[in-house]
């Protein structure tokens, strides 16, 4: 008599869905009395890259804040509206849970460790909360290696003589030790020649492509919509535009407000008179 065919073995379990970033009508206080956002709403899908516009004071920089857990070092607070990155929710949340989700910013200005070596900056990130391994640590660190090999020839030179571009790679190099799966990068290119910006632009290409989602704060309006598929533009707390980049950068108001465009896409003279042709 035959044998009963074996059972079919079980199809492995599908990966869960990559998180996406979901901002739901967002309010943030400082203090008692100022209102810094007012019903934000954004979205940053799983392997996107998205631009956030504005003028000074807008509140791109608090909306970072928010997303990161670091609002309540600055006195502000989340007074409405939900913070969700994939199963996740991060409002009210402090700096550990938004690393342990996934969540790591990079703020404004580099904020190295000055008196630490470039090494030792590394070796820092990936001191936070999560589940690394010695053997995950070597990984993020010949990966930053490769995309900043700069870094590398520095490794034992102290943080604070770095040059500007330097200590900015720097700081998204100390952020990738941490493996984050969304990326909050507030004015990578601030204060920085026009080439490397150009450089630091094209190094956040490559961390978006090899599947890290980026947020981008950016003063350098073109930049930001180059590199972005979806850009928003705040405006005194409140989300004044939003589309895909690309649309956004054709729009009367980007191109006057933020790209030192007449609506017919030539540059304004600061006298008032139109660019040469």
């Amino acid at each position: 008599m035959p044998a009963p065919p074996s059972p079919e073995p079980p199809s492995p379990a599908p990966p869960p869905p990559e998180p996406s970033l979901h901002v739901e009508d967002l309010d943030v206080t400082y203090g008692r009395t100022v209102s810094a956002l007012r019903a934000v709403s954004l979205t940053v899908p799983a392997h996107g890259i998205v631009a956030l516009l504005g003028a000074n004071g807008a509140g791109k920089t608090t909306l970072l804040r928010a997303l990161s857990g670091t609002l309540r070092h600055h006195r502000g607070a989340v007074t409405g509206g939900r913070i969700r990155y994939g199963g996740t929710v991060l409002d009210g949340r402090d700096p550990v849970a938004a690393v342990r989700a996934g969540v790591v910013h990079v703020p404004e200005g580099r904020r190295v460790f000055a008196g630490l070596t470039v090494e030792e900056n590394l070796r820092a990130g990936a001191l936070g909360p999560g589940r690394r391994t010695p053997a995950a640590r070597r990984a993020a660190r010949d990966r930053v290696l490769g995309l900043f090999p700069r870094l590398a020839e520095r490794g034992g030179q102290p943080a604070g003589l770095l040059s500007g571009g330097e200590q900015q790679m720097l700081a998204l190099g100390r952020a990738l030790m941490a493996d984050p799966r969304l990326l909050l990068l507030d004015e990578p290119s601030l204060g920085l020649a026009p080439r490397m910006a150009e450089h630091i632009a094209a190094l956040v290409r490559t961390i978006h492509q090899q599947g890290t989602s980026v947020l981008l704060v950016e003063q350098n309006a073109g930049l930001a919509l180059a590199l972005a598929d979806h850009a928003y533009v705040l405006e005194v707390g409140r989300t004044r535009l939003a589309g895909p980049a690309g649309e956004l950068a054709r729009t009367d108001a980007v191109r006057r407000l933020y790209l030192g465009q007449d609506p017919d896409g030539t540059p304004e003279d600061p006298s008032g008179g139109r660019g040469a042709a």
